[in-house]
């Protein structure tokens, strides 16, 4: 697989730009993304940034400002694998893909995740 690309990451052009919180959209500057895009552009996004292994996306819900994708990643990998330390992390994106942030949200072994 290429730097930079993300198992299902489809061949839609990349915004260049980082997009600023006070810019205003006019109905020609963007074009929104599907759910199922802005899944794939928060995994990509969020692997770029911190280099962790992805698991996959865990949620997707839309926002006033675009979309919130939840990621699941390995933050650690120990010996054996069901020891890896996992990170869930949530992906704040506009309307457009564009990353506006990201934060962890929980840290957890593989196989506590719910119970401990």
């Amino acid at each position: 697989m290429a730097p930079g690309r993300v198992r299902g990451d489809g061949d839609r052009e990349r915004r260049q730009e980082p997009v600023r919180q006070d810019d205003r959209y006019d109905d020609e500057d963007y074009e929104p993304i599907s759910a199922a895009e802005a899944a794939r552009e928060g995994l990509r996004q969020l692997v770029g940034l911190t280099g962790k292994d992805p698991l996959g996306v865990t949620s997707i819900q839309p926002t006033d400002d675009g979309w919130l994708v939840g990621v699941e990643v390995v933050e650690d990998h120990r010996i054996p694998a069901s020891t890896d330390l996992l990170g869930l992390y949530e992906v704040e994106l506009d309307m457009a893909g564009g990353l506006l942030g990201y934060r962890r949200t929980r840290r957890y072994q593989r196989g506590k995740g719910d119970g401990g």
